[in-house]
């Protein structure tokens, strides 16, 4: 606990104050808490595109990192990453030596994620722009360990979310603004179970930039919770959420996306107050640390067009597979999984999803 409480005295400046803003190049948040004064710029009048995925683990020493360096594996989706905002969630850390959860009782398998940090270039050279650390295995290394993810990611231009209180802040063509918050159930991230403090976050957001997007690590883990339930999540007795209401009460606060991940399939989406409520993204890359069988191998890339006050304009979800190993390319059934489910779980509320991909409200 003194290691978490020691993390947020760093990474944060407050949960009732003043946010950490992350920019590229700028750790500290006194510098960059400048920017949380300001009201929301005018969006300069463009249209804003964005794509986003979920989870992200690009090997780790438990079981292999990948060739040269990591370098290839995103090289068969790389042209599906591209917009004004490429978001993903780090499901790791960027750091060297022992974890700091795997003690001489783990068994030899405890399952904890963590790449060199020179593979933050292999993220830059993909495209992503913004990475949330908001998730159970951002806190695999320790308090040193998200240091050196935060000092990786600054290292290459990629801004990040997730820590309590922090908003990534992402200039767009034209002289506007996308303000990201991450969100997961854990003490290291702005907490997900408080879905009060989430609205205050989101409503901070909103005064910092005129479309704010929102990306939380929520709900159980595997196929059979691929259907979006309407209470609280747990996952091996550890609380994961009430996923549909921290959803909607965020987009009623006012984010104008809300992206989810964490139960390793993908889920079903739904549109609020004319706002994109996609679920879950599911897997994105695993190279040999996650199941590729079934509903676990099958991905996506969700690409989104939005006005410059927030309001969705297009969509589409590009699908992507995994291969045995977790690498993704082009492909896969997800369109179809996601129609389906996005029928099931949210009736007159679903997102309609055309065979070629496209997202359209009900």
């Amino acid at each position: 606990m003194v290691a978490v409480v020691g993390l947020v005295a760093v990474l944060a400046s407050g949960r009732g104050g003043t946010p950490e803003v992350s920019t590229a190049n700028a750790e500290a948040p006194r510098a960059s808490a400048q920017v949380a004064a300001t009201t929301a710029p005018a969006a300069g009048g463009r249209d804003v595109t964005l794509a986003t995925v979920g989870d992200t683990v690009m090997g780790t020493p438990e079981f292999g990192l990948p060739p040269a360096g990591g370098s290839t594996l995103f090289n068969g989706v790389k042209p599906l990453l591209k917009g004004d905002v490429v978001l993903g969630n780090l499901e790791q850390a960027l750091a060297t030596g022992p974890s700091a959860k795997c003690g001489s009782g783990s068994g030899g398998s405890c399952y904890a994620f963590a790449s060199p940090p020179s593979y933050a270039r292999n993220l830059k050279a993909a495209g992503f722009t913004v990475m949330s650390i908001a998730n159970n295995h951002a806190y695999d290394w320790g308090t040193a360990g998200m240091r050196s993810t935060i000092r990786a990611l600054n290292g290459v231009g990629i801004r990040h979310t997730g820590p309590p209180g922090t908003i990534a802040v992402q200039p767009t063509p034209g002289g506007g603004r996308v303000a990201v918050v991450g969100l997961a159930p854990y003490s290291w991230s702005q907490n997900a179970l408080d879905i009060p403090g989430a609205v205050r976050l989101v409503r901070k957001a909103a005064r910092m930039a005129p479309i704010v997007v929102v990306t939380a690590h929520v709900g159980a883990e595997g196929s059979r919770y691929r259907n979006v339930p309407r209470g609280a999540e747990t996952y091996l007795g550890e609380p994961r959420g009430e996923t549909r209401r921290l959803a909607r009460a965020v987009v009623d606060a006012g984010a104008d996306l809300f992206v989810g991940h964490g139960p390793h399939v993908m889920r079903g989406m739904e549109f609020r107050n004319g706002r994109l409520i996609a679920y879950s993204l599911g897997n994105f890359l695993g190279y040999k640390v996650f199941s590729t069988s079934g509903y676990a191998g099958q991905s996506g890339v969700l690409q989104v067009t939005m006005g410059p006050d927030g309001a969705f304009k297009a969509g589409r979800l590009a699908p992507v597979r995994l291969s045995s190993s977790g690498i993704p390319s082009p492909g896969g059934t997800s369109v179809r999984d996601v129609a389906a489910l996005s029928r099931a779980n949210f009736g007159s509320s679903a997102a309609r999803l055309a065979r070629g991909g496209a997202i359209t409200p009900p």
